[in-house]
């Protein structure tokens, strides 16, 4: 099947970073807020203390936002510990997963499997541009079988944002 193609240089979420230090002020306030009702009740101890490190930290831990990257055939989705990866142009199913927050599912034909968030598709067209090239490819190739329809609705959505964004900068809104 080969490898991915390395032509043209990776593309990131480039409101990651905003997104992590969101997660960091959330975990900050909520830290000081829980210390600082502990030193106004006066029942502030070193172990008090630490459990409030330690939920800050699960706060932080829960709010990570994933990295998303997109390459030459490829996606990726790093968190805090490991990243997943699929082949866009390997592609067999793409799923649209409804509920609190709405995911894709992407799943390629070596077993690589992802799930991101459509928004960061839809706030970064250059990942989205990426990912509907390979899934194109395998479209045509016969392998993508389950998935065209969640993809052409994430199409007619990036449309209606593109012409928006459009409409915006010229005035016309």
């Amino acid at each position: 099947m080969g490898r991915p193609d390395a032509s043209g240089e990776a593309v990131h979420d480039h409101d990651w970073t905003h997104e992590l230090l969101s997660a960091v002020r959330c975990a900050g306030v909520l830290l000081t807020l829980l210390l600082l009702t502990d030193w106004g009740s006066g029942r502030i101890a070193v172990g008090r203390a630490a459990l409030w490190f330690v939920l800050a930290g699960l706060l932080f831990v829960v709010l990570y936002p994933a990295r998303v990257s997109a390459g030459g055939n490829w996606l990726a989705s790093r968190r805090l510990v490991c990243e997943q990866r699929v082949r866009t142009d390997l592609l067999v199913s793409v799923r649209c997963m409804d509920g609190i927050s709405p995911r894709f599912l992407l799943r390629d034909a070596l077993g690589g499997r992802i799930e991101i968030d459509p928004e960061v598709l839809v706030r970064n067209p250059h990942l989205w541009f990426r990912l509907n090239e390979g899934a194109r490819k395998a479209a045509d190739d016969g392998l993508l079988l389950c998935g065209q329809t969640a993809l052409r609705r994430l199409s007619i959505r990036m449309d209606r944002e593109t012409a928006r964004a459009v409409f915006k900068a010229s005035g016309l809104d």
